[in-house]
């Protein structure tokens, strides 16, 4: 059976040699040496300032909305996962959807433009598949506005932009390490900001709103354990092995997939990470006829992102006609740090003969 990822798991001795120091120190939460020591790499890692490490990435999003204090309209993408949209309901905002490139996936600020009105509060935009859009262009807009843009990078762990961390741009950028992820805690998310005060803010608001036993503002629990971090700082050791597999997988399905199958346009000024393999077929119906084929010899792509979000029942619908298109005909392709040259080559034959 092959599904649209495997989770990276290294070898066990690995993790237990963790977990024996977790035994002998007995902390096992609330900012423990393991929590403290992933934050350090992974800041030195990505070359990012003010790095907090959260127990999940929606977490991590609502965190950001709400040391803000964002209110009322943000502009936001209709192609991404629903937390995208449900962490703004949860923080009381509105969405309000601009529609995205049909090349890029991402809402670009031609698009922000479009529903941008003197209500909007704020901006959360998605690196899609660890595809950016214009940031230069979105953040000088968001500048002219004076309104705060909150990155969602929930797929874009180690993807560079002019030859920086991605997540340098933005007020915010977040990031998810759930076990799905090309780089994974188990459980677990991120913050990135390069402004000293905001991160002191989210360091307080993540631990219950907080200092030692003086509480100053309403905060919640978005703290994570010591043993997903020893699972992140052992996983970190492997990501450069990670991510060349995955670039030799996504290649190889590029060289053996039909040309008409349309792919995305990739940021040239990106480094890409190769986290997803999508695919964007001539129509639903060929999609799902694709879908059927694979599904039958235990295959398990994923229609990834669908349905479109401003097309999700319990919101008033907006009407973005790209997004909403595009959702209908993407999948992504299986795409894992194990997969197997033998697996790609059955896959892209399948789709082949089923066109």
């Amino acid at each position: 059976m092959l599904h649209v990822t495997k989770s990276f798991l290294p070898d066990i001795k690995e993790y237990i040699s963790l977990l024996e120091e977790i035994w002998t120190n007995g902390q096992l939460t609330n900012d423990g040496p393991l929590v403290i020591e992933l934050e350090r790499k992974l800041a030195e890692y990505l070359e990012v300032e003010h790095f907090l490490y959260v127990s999940n990435g929606t977490i991590a999003l609502q965190l950001a909305i709400n040391a803000l204090e964002l209110a009322g309209d943000v502009i936001t993408t209709p192609f991404s996962y629903c937390a995208t949209t449900t962490s703004l309901i949860w923080e009381k905002c509105n969405p309000i959807f601009a529609d995205i490139s049909p090349i890029s996936l991402t809402s670009e600020r031609v698009h922000i433009e479009r529903v941008l009105t003197t209500d909007s509060k704020g901006i959360l935009t998605t690196h899609v598949y660890g595809n950016c859009a214009d940031l230069e262009d979105q953040e000088q807009l968001a500048a002219d506005y004076q309104i705060p843009i909150i990155y969602d990078g929930a797929h874009a762990f180690g993807v560079r932009h002019q030859g920086k961390s991605i997540f340098n741009y933005g007020t915010i950028s977040t990031c998810s390490f759930h076990a799905t992820k090309i780089f994974h805690t188990i459980e677990g998310g991120a913050l990135i900001t390069r402004d000293s005060n905001l991160a002191e803010k989210l360091r307080g608001i993540r631990s219950f709103g907080h200092k030692g036993d003086d509480y100053f503002a309403a905060g919640i629990n978005g703290k994570n354990s010591e043993f997903h971090a020893a699972m992140g700082l052992i996983n970190l050791k492997h990501f450069p092995q990670i991510k060349a597999h995955r670039q030799l997988a996504s290649e190889l399905y590029e060289l053996r997939l039909p040309a008409e199958i349309q792919r995305i346009a990739w940021n040239s000024e990106n480094d890409r990470n190769y986290s997803y393999f999508p695919v964007i077929f001539s129509s639903e119906e060929t999609l799902l006829k694709v879908l059927i084929a694979l599904n039958a010899v235990q295959i398990f792509p994923r229609r990834y992102f669908y349905p479109a979000l401003n097309e999700l029942p319990y919101l008033t619908y907006q009407a973005c006609p790209v997004a909403e298109d595009i959702a209908k005909r993407i999948v992504c392709l299986p795409l894992s740090a194990e997969i197997s040259t033998v697996d790609i080559e059955r896959i892209c034959s399948i789709i082949s003969s089923t066109l």
